[in-house]
């Protein structure tokens, strides 16, 4: 259980990004394409927990003195450093072997080696400084999509791109405010170069610009012309979700890590889930 608890598996939900080009090119219907999308995300979120290990053993010492990382399986010492790399090894060959066995595209193996790469940079150190560490969480999120697109061999429209790109900044930020904020600046290195009034004015001009993007894209000619102009009414659902997830990570309790928030708030799901039917409908019925 601890070795599985290792591989962080709830973080997986952030990997769902991967299905986003399947749904909203009209493909999600054809078994082929999702099948491919579906093998592609269990390679990804493989390779995303190899990152979490590797993180784990290089912070243990951190984690520790951590009111909740202590518990950590390496931290807590229930995972010994040793069998933590056997645990990385295995998982990059079975990631490997099917990655092969699958025939992913050379650009989806690129992506993929495109996040370890980053990813690993980040755990080494990158994260200790200010702006690229929020960077690198950002080109986690967009290479997720990128890498989706890829398995399909599909184009990602700009808008929707600048959509998840700007979300995805107003995330990063949002969590290293919350990391401020319940921890103090001193709980991690990078963020004694950041303070609340910087992390709230850019997070909510990014979020500003998530909506913007996205309704652009709902409302664009090749959009509007194949789905008669429905997919605006699915711009309030989006403006009520960034509102709730706005107000969770206002809130003292709030870590500000996405997945915590939106796994904590049953609000969030249902709407969430509400959306995602609503462009489904509007885009396959």
């Amino acid at each position: 259980m601890n070795y599985i608890k290792l591989m962080r598996p709830k973080h997986y939900i952030k990997n769902i990004l991967i299905f986003v080009p399947l749904i909203f090119s009209g493909k999600f219907l054809n078994t082929n394409n999702f099948l491919q999308t579906l093998y592609g995300f269990i390679v990804f979120s493989l390779i995303a927990s190899t990152i979490y290990i590797i993180n784990d053993i290089k912070d243990k010492d951190k984690d520790r003195k951590h009111p909740t990382k202590k518990n950590r399986p390496i931290a807590s010492g229930k995972v010994s450093v040793k069998s933590a790399i056997i645990e990385i090894i295995l998982i990059v060959v079975v990631s490997a072997a099917l990655a092969y066995f699958l025939k992913l595209p050379k650009l989806s193996i690129a992506f993929l080696l495109a996040y370890f790469v980053l990813n690993l940079a980040y755990s080494l150190g990158l994260k200790n400084i200010p702006i690229i560490d929020v960077l690198i969480l950002v080109s986690g999120f967009v290479l997720r999509v990128l890498f989706g697109a890829s398995i399909l061999r599909i184009e990602v429209s700009n808008w929707l791109y600048l959509a998840v790109l700007s979300i995805s900044f107003y995330l990063g930020l949002g969590k290293r405010r919350n990391e401020i904020n319940k921890n103090g600046a001193k709980s991690r290195k990078v963020l004694e170069y950041y303070n609340k009034e910087f992390l709230d004015k850019n997070m909510y001009m990014f979020l500003c610009m998530s909506i913007i993007f996205y309704s652009l894209w709902a409302t664009d000619s090749n959009v509007v012309s194949a789905n008669n102009n429905l997919l605006i009414y699915t711009i309030p659902l989006v403006i009520t979700v960034c509102m709730k997830y706005s107000m969770d990570i206002e809130g003292s309790e709030s870590s500000g890590d996405p997945v915590e928030v939106i796994l904590k708030d049953k609000l969030i799901l249902v709407l969430g889930f509400l959306l995602v039917l609503s462009v489904f409908l509007i885009l396959y019925l």
